[in-house]
């Protein structure tokens, strides 16, 4: 697997990006693999999962590894307040569902 990094490295900021044949189903779960390794052991010595890029898609779900559940929530929360019909990127943070 090919993996070109690039980042900010005066503040430890690296950005992995995997080359990949998205058609080939087998790369894909190396690579969804791959990037779970690489949250883990960021989060191990002390980092997280995102930096100025914020999370997106792609790590959406990889949130709950440096946010605890009453954090998710209270991020629901601020999401329900600020954006009470949900038309600010739908369903981009948080899965759609039949209260938001």
């Amino acid at each position: 697997m090919k993996v070109g990094t690039f980042g900010h490295m005066g503040d430890g900021n690296l950005h992995p990006t995997f080359l990949t044949d998205e058609r080939d189903a087998e790369e894909i779960a190396r690579v969804e693999k791959a990037f779970t390794e690489i949250f883990e052991k960021a989060v191990a010595l002390g980092g997280t999962i995102t930096g100025e890029h914020g999370v997106g898609l792609a790590k959406r779900r990889f949130l709950p590894m440096v946010v605890s559940p009453v954090g998710m929530e209270i991020h629901r929360r601020l999401k329900r307040a600020f954006d009470p019909k949900g038309i600010l990127n739908p369903g981009k943070m948080f899965p759609l569902s039949a209260h938001e």
